[in-house]
């Protein structure tokens, strides 16, 4: 398979769309898009993939883009797709590959994240919550914080620690939990947009099995570098058609609301969102080069660019949208209806001051900007890394709040 034209991946696209076409739903049409290895085209055939190169991906995505039928990734299941799936097929045995991967691909099993915790949010490594071996099962303790989807999540994807008596990198463990099992108590935390697409997440005497274990005992941290680079990817990552997605917005508002033309205020916004298009077709075309050199399991710590300045371009571009508006932008349509979405991010079907307040989280989810741009300082550009007078100690010698 590895020698599969682009010609006839758009065949095997444009076939999936002429079969699934008429009534078919979204989990029918993800699960034979899944089954005819057009899901993950990089995993291996029987696994959603046909074992080709990742920017292949790209062919079936344009295909499906044109069509009533597609679905996108990150509105299907984004921590799920785009995290969980390349940990599972790097790291979980093949009875989790068989059970996991499809449900998950369709949509029928929701995934989340259980990393961040409140005394351990930028520093991963240092969270508490315990995991300890009873028989073939581990029993664990602990909270976790921000958990995006956690109300509607099948499966969670935490990292417990099961060593404290090793360094905080060495003695943590991946595990794959189910999110109905007892013990398991979710709570919503309500955003700035009136939305909790986040929660926090308290386990008390909750049972895995130790099948469930996706890393070795103790090394947890390998996979859990494995769902952070690819998050960073599938947050930064994206190569939207030209002139689409938040650029798309502020575009239509300075069609709707720029100032009269010929005024000091009209080439002063125009100035503004023309130097933002230029940013984000920069970024567009850099996506759109990393994708053409990307590598399956473990993406290199170039994803974090994409994070980062699709992070802050966000901001700035809905800040200009609203600004646009004039007295407009600050009149919250939407209102705040305190709701617990099934859905993670923004959209562009979202009105304009929804999508400002919700890209506000951009530089703090999936890894604060700062953090990235650490990573960027010290893998990219080879400066030296911060000290990190714990990194040898033993967890339970470290103090702690």
């Amino acid at each position: 398979m590895s020698e599969l034209s682009d010609d006839r991946l758009r065949d095997m696209a444009r076939d999936l769309v002429a079969d699934m076409s008429g009534d078919a739903d979204m989990v029918t049409f993800r699960g034979e898009q899944f089954d005819r290895g057009l899901a993950c085209v990089h995993f291996p055939a029987g696994r959603g993939g046909l074992g080709l190169k990742p920017e292949a991906q790209a062919v079936v995505d344009d295909e499906l883009a044109g069509s009533d039928l597609h679905y996108h990734n990150l509105s299907v299941n984004p921590i799920g797709i785009g995290m969980g799936m390349p940990t599972v097929l790097a790291h979980g045995t093949d009875e989790m590959k068989d059970r996991l991967l499809r449900p998950c691909f369709t949509g029928e099993e929701i995934w989340c994240q259980l990393f961040s915790e409140p005394g351990a949010g930028s520093d991963v490594a240092g969270l508490a919550t315990r995991a300890v071996l009873d028989g073939e099962e581990w029993i664990v303790h602990g909270q976790k914080v921000w958990t995006t989807l956690a109300h509607v999540a099948r499966w969670g994807m935490l990292l417990a620690r099961t060593d404290p008596e090793q360094p905080k990198h060495k003695g943590m463990t991946y595990f794959m939990m189910d999110m109905q099992a007892p013990g398991v108590e979710v709570r919503p935390l309500f955003q700035i947009t009136g939305e909790a697409e986040f929660n926090e997440v308290f386990m008390t005497d909750v049972r895995i099995p130790d099948s469930m274990r996706i890393s070795e005992r103790g090394q947890g941290w390998g996979g859990a570098i494995t769902t952070l680079m690819n998050e960073r990817v599938a947050l930064g990552g994206g190569v939207p058609a030209r002139g689409s997605g938040n650029i798309g917005t502020l575009l239509k508002e300075w069609l709707a609301h720029a100032p009269a033309p010929g005024t000091a205020a009209h080439h002063v916004a125009r100035d503004r969102v023309t130097r933002l298009w230029i940013r984000a077709e920069l970024l567009r075309l850099t996506n759109l080069r990393a994708r053409e050199s990307a590598s399956a399991g473990v993406p290199g710590p170039e994803g974090s660019v994409g994070k980062l300045l699709s992070a802050e371009l966000n901001k700035a571009i809905l800040e200009c949208a609203v600004d646009v508006q004039g007295s407009r932008g600050m009149v919250h349509t939407h209102g705040y209806p305190m709701l617990r979405p099934e859905q993670a991010g923004v959209s562009a079907s979202f009105a304009t001051s929804r999508m400002f307040l919700r890209t506000r989280a951009n530089s703090i989810e999936g890894g604060t900007s700062e953090i990235m741009r650490n990573i960027l300082g010290e893998r990219v550009l080879g400066l030296p890394k911060e000290p990190q007078v714990d990194r040898d100690v033993a967890w339970s010698d470290i103090p702690r709040n």
